[in-house]
């Protein structure tokens, strides 16, 4: 059976992502969709919308057969350790390619822009160091960097998230040195970060997000933009959780975390560096909302997805000894969910997989699982106390969820 596999978050799942996952079967001509997920808490440091259960809801019944949880050391990271952690569960689960959604939507562009870069490597360094000099964050001197050495419409536009998601998955393809075939499609109507409606049928998650929140978490404004399963479970889980997930849910535990912690203690967090500590805690003093938080902390060194990734880690108290202190690949695939073509396919090749795949929490024991564990029951705090200890319990006793 042949595989090809997704790196995605469906924040929720949309009519975009209906669209890649068509548009990946057939690039691929695959058999078999995998999908590595991030858990509960996002590449782009935010809270998903709902849980990673749900998520895997949508996934499988919009057209994905596997769901591989990415684990939070990954997931809640720059693009770089984002997509080596990615690429290595799916190398390992044997797909045979990678598909991903780009602004630009010729591969030819990221092995061109690959090339050049190797070529280039030493002025595109010096020219990253002079812009960040200049006080502002790196993504922008990377991409001001690469500006200045090329103009040439052959390269990729590195000012463009999702092009560079692909550049590193590709990157991570030939650091792994794995046989997985990197393909890609163009984006359609919306882009990454739009936060308004761009087409009657296409929205990006950013904007159908946006909608939710403003209309008071009602969904009938984003009908025409997501899947009509997506529709039922962003219902049903309003229903059941009362809540949907967003950062202001969590602003009182973050601001407690920093109150009662010393600088010593702040600056053993990931990602904490460069006496940010001092500047976090001053903030947490005078702030009344999370936005009005990241306003004050936000300089032009360091971009909101930075200080919002920073948040999380702070949330879950996560140290910078536990997100380095482990291989650059994933070191297990956790099955969140399958269809019945998946569970064919896990019959068929799980023998061939390179990482054990954990399907039940507790016969797993592994420091790094950990992570995951706690930013599960961390999440869990941003629902009403009816519902709370309902989802605590679930990241042990839930089993792979199976759509037949």
């Amino acid at each position: 059976m042949n595989a090809v596999g997704v790196i995605v978050e469906y924040n929720p799942f949309h009519n975009g992502h209906a669209f890649h996952l068509k548009a990946s079967k057939e690039a691929a001509h695959a058999d078999v969709v995998i999908a590595v997920m991030s858990g509960n808490f996002l590449q782009r440091g935010e809270p998903a919308l709902v849980s990673k259960w749900y998520r895997t809801k949508m996934a499988l019944l919009n057209g994905v057969d596997l769901v591989f949880e990415l684990p939070y050391r990954f997931a809640v990271q720059k693009a770089e350790t984002f997509a080596n952690g990615a690429v290595s569960i799916l190398d390992a689960a044997c797909c045979e390619s990678v598909c991903f959604g780009s602004e630009s939507g010729d591969i030819t562009d990221f092995y061109q822009t690959i090339q050049f870069l190797k070529e280039q490597k030493q002025p595109f360094e010096e020219n990253i160091h002079q812009f960040i000099d200049t006080g502002v964050s790196y993504p922008k001197a990377v991409s001001l960097a690469f500006q200045q050495l090329s103009d040439s419409e052959k390269y990729l536009d590195l000012a463009k998230p999702n092009n560079i998601l692909g550049l590193e998955y590709i990157k991570a393809v030939n650091r792994q040195k794995s046989t997985i075939r990197p393909l890609t499609v163009p984006r359609k109507n919306a882009d990454y970060h739009d936060e308004h409606f761009a087409s009657e049928t296409i929205a990006s998650a950013t904007s159908i997000r946006k909608a939710i929140f403003s209309n008071n978490n009602e969904e009938k404004e984003i009908d025409q933009y997501v899947t009509g399963p997506t529709k039922q479970l962003l219902k049903e889980y309003l229903y059941h959780y009362q809540v949907f997930h967003q950062w202001e849910n969590y602003w009182s535990f973050l601001q407690f975390r920093l109150l009662h912690c010393l600088p010593d203690e702040l600056r053993e967090i990931y990602e904490v560096e460069e006496g940010l500590e001092n500047r976090l805690l001053s903030a947490a003093l005078e702030a009344g909302s999370f936005h009005d938080f990241l306003q004050k902390v936000k300089t032009k060194r360091y971009t909101w997805t930075r200080l919002q990734r920073l948040c999380v880690h702070i949330l879950t108290n996560t140290k910078k000894i536990e997100m380095t202190n482990h291989s650059e690949n994933a070191s297990y695939i956790r099955l969140l969910g399958m269809t019945s073509r998946g569970k064919e396919y896990l019959n068929k090749r799980k023998k061939d997989f390179s990482l054990p795949v954990v399907s039940k929490l507790s016969s797993y024991k592994d420091h790094e699982i950990l992570l995951d564990v706690k930013a599960a029951r961390v999440y869990s705090l941003g629902l009403p106390n009816q519902v709370k200890n309902e989802m605590i319990r679930q990241e042990f006793k839930q089993p792979p969820i199976f759509i037949d």
